[in-house]
């Protein structure tokens, strides 16, 4: 099952455990099982602390396997095989069984041992699925913690009836006690707020006490892990408030035009970012959003949504944009229910099945390239007379067979009977001639848009897109109040220029202390 240079990996990883690990594996004899039965070897294989026990359990998916450690109550188990992005997930569930300690804050820690109840988690992935291994990472831990927490890892690919009755339709989906807990990507401290309901307020009001920051930015991902590191730097005292840390970079599967590094992945990159602003005495704050902003006379505030509110002696925005909706009926009924993104994540839960992808631009070709190797067909919805693409992926998307391209086209409604999308409407913009199509899932792809709304009434002045119009040093139209990234009007969204106007800001930010703060 595993290659050579894995199965080496695997046995260094292995030596870090403190007490052993033993697998209890439920097969049968058919191809699912053989594949599990020969990765659990690999593993077996390399550690003499880890055992391996065939054991056919009552009720537990066919094929999985348990882990577990002697002594210990661990409920913890994955269904199918957790290989792709999901390997590493593995290998942590094997580290933490094993005793390993894991790199969690220990108040976080602490509050998942003081979780009293009965939690029955299941999550459905897929192996190709970004966003998963946080979800699937997050309820492992919980469970070695906590034995009152039991977690399941499903494979949607290997249990497609079991996907189908839950109506699962976008990945990762949470079932807690068998009823639905939530979907996509959700960080540990948010499945916590979620079971501990007194969470937010107890962070609020630890909040409350905080002193004003020199600079505080408002955003996690290369803009705002920029500016903090280069504030920082400058020995002020900076903090940093992100919704999600990495943002859009979480959701981005292959970068391969990050100047030095050949190739990485977007949950790497991310992960590598809020590591190296952890090297610096930066004010990390995760799961906040920005609700709004006041500038005043001794200093700028920013509110949260939690009740949370903070102060900086100067602000540098960088909370990034998120995906445009199209705004037609039927797509927020009907959002994870058959109306989804991440081509990557979701595209193996349509897997022989007819879907569209709406938008013609290079994201929108790539999902359709990427969707015709797992569903039966695609079909690709373009606004313009023209697809947008580059000539390089329009031609790899004509040579498909299982492809149609309708261009000139406006979807005007996305039809579902009550639980799934079942049906696409369009009008051909030339002809105002009415189609459907019958679908099991629209794949929206037409670009982003700033997430700037909460700015309403700031002074901070935008274009007409929402986009905050910045000067060449990042300034906003409200002084001490910076910008970066892709909120702003830089003309050209790429990570590396987010991470450049991030340090700008930041930059331009100290200027600013030093300026204002001289005496006359």
């Amino acid at each position: 099952m595993l290659d050579d240079g894995l199965k080496t990996q695997l046995a260094a990883y292995l030596e870090r455990l403190v007490r052993p690990v033993h697998l209890v594996a439920a097969l049968d004899d058919g191809d699912a099982s053989r594949e599990v039965r020969a990765l659990l070897d690999d593993i077996a294989a390399s550690s003499a602390k880890v055992t391996l026990e065939l054991r056919a359990d009552e009720g537990v998916h066919v094929p999985s396997f348990a882990l577990t450690s002697p002594g210990q109550d661990i409920h913890m188990r994955f269904a199918g095989l957790p290989m792709g992005h999901e390997f590493t997930s593995l290998v942590l569930a094997l580290l933490q069984t094993g005793g390993y300690p894991p790199k969690v804050e220990e108040s976080v820690i602490e509050q998942i041992r003081a979780l009293d109840g009965d939690f029955r988690f299941e999550t459905y992935f897929s192996q190709s699925c970004q966003s998963c291994p946080d979800v699937v990472q997050a309820l492992n831990l919980m469970s070695v913690l906590n034995p009152k927490i039991r977690h399941v890892a499903i494979d949607g690919a290997y249990f497609p009836e079991e996907v189908e009755a839950r109506e699962v339709m976008t990945v990762p989906t949470i079932f807690l006690n068998g009823e639905r807990f939530g979907q996509g990507r959700m960080e540990i401290e948010e499945i916590l707020a979620k079971l501990d309901t007194g969470a937010e307020a107890r962070a609020a009001k630890a909040m409350a006490g905080k002193a004003p920051f020199d600079v505080l930015v408002i955003g996690g991902g290369p803009a705002g892990a920029a500016a903090a590191i280069y504030a920082a730097r400058k020995g002020i005292r900076t903090g940093i408030a992100a919704e999600r840390f990495g943002g859009q970079v979480l959701d981005t599967n292959s970068i391969e035009n990050f100047i030095s590094v050949k190739e990485t992945d977007g949950p790497k990159l991310a992960g590598a970012l809020e590591a190296h602003v952890r090297e610096y005495e930066v004010d990390v704050m995760n799961r906040l959003r920005a609700q709004k902003l006041i500038p005043g006379p001794d200093g700028i505030t920013v509110e949260f949504e939690n009740g949370a509110s903070l102060k900086g002696k100067s602000v540098v925005l960088a909370t990034g944009a998120r995906w445009r909706d199209i705004n037609v009926p039927g797509e927020a009924e009907y959002r994870t229910r058959g109306v989804a993104y991440c081509p990557h994540c979701d595209g193996p839960l349509f897997k022989g099945k007819k879907v569209a992808v709406i938008g013609g631009g290079n994201s929108g070709v790539e999902a359709a390239i990427d969707l015709a190797g797992v569903v039966e067909h695609v079909t690709v919805i373009e606004f313009l007379p023209e697809l947008k693409a580059d000539g390089v992926l329009v031609r790899k998307l004509h040579s498909l067979p299982n492809v149609t391209v309708v261009k000139n086209a406006r979807t005007t409604e996305i039809h579902g009977d009550g639980s799934r999308v079942t049906a696409l409407s369009y009008v051909d913009r030339a002809t105002e001639a009415e189609h459907r199509i019958d679908i099991a899932g629209v794949f929206i792809q037409i670009g982003l848009v700033p997430v700037t709304a909460w700015l309403e009434g700031s002074g901070v002045e935008r274009t007409r897109f929402g986009e905050i119009v910045v000067d060449a040093r990042g300034q906003t139209s409200v002084p001490g109040v910076f910008a970066a990234g892709d909120a702003t009007t830089s003309p050209y969204k790429q990570i590396i220029i987010a991470m450049g106007s991030g340090a700008t800001a930041a930059l331009s930010a100290f200027d600013h202390l030093i300026r204002t703060s001289a005496p006359a």
